[in-house]
């Protein structure tokens, strides 16, 4: 398996870091596609710029930077999740093929519209790999549940001392028996 994520991350980053570098140098070329959406988004989210062409900019260093670092597997799970939130905004903006004039241009539209809906899966499944250790919510649990174990256990010892004690007392004559 760890000879798999050694190829299939690359392969599933190469597109960001290419299409990431490319907005990133000519965001002119999508910013007219991209208005409608950044400025939906830019409502709601204040992170993300007004400005669509800095919008772009942004959205395409995002994916070259978290495409870049899925490649090389540094935090492969956080890049993977980075390029799936920009995924989401460059799908609804590049590819609208509901709103296509043509049957053709809706036809290929489609076909890209469902291979980034397939991609962002596979970006999802890169992002709960855990590469066969298990995840920070796993550990949590676990290391709670130990604790908890433990406690109960300490409790449980604690409970014969004080018992034996009196038991012992009794056996001195200290504390009259029944």
């Amino acid at each position: 398996m760890a000879v798999l994520r050694t190829f299939a991350r690359p392969m599933l980053a190469s597109i960001y870091v290419l299409q990431g570098y490319d907005a990133l140098v000519h965001p002119d070329r999508v910013v007219p596609a991209a208005e409608p959406v950044v400025r939906r988004i830019a409502r709601w989210v204040p992170v993300v710029p007004a400005d669509i062409r800095t919008a772009v900019r942004l959205n395409g260093g995002v994916q070259l930077v978290a495409g870049t670092l899925l490649a090389v597997g540094r935090v492969p799970r956080l890049a993977a999740l980075a390029i799936a939130a920009t995924l989401v905004p460059t799908t609804l903006a590049g590819h609208r093929f509901w709103a296509a004039e043509n049957k053709q241009e809706r036809a290929g539209q489609r076909i890209h519209f469902l291979k980034n809906v397939s991609m962002f899966g596979g970006l999802l499944i890169a992002a709960a790999d855990t590469g066969g250790k298990p995840s920070l919510a796993w550990r949590t649990r676990h290391r709670a549940h130990t604790l908890h174990h433990d406690a109960a256990c300490a409790r449980r010892t604690a409970r014969p001392a004080t018992t034996s004690t009196g038991a012992a007392h009794r056996l001195a004559g200290l504390v009259p028996g029944h």
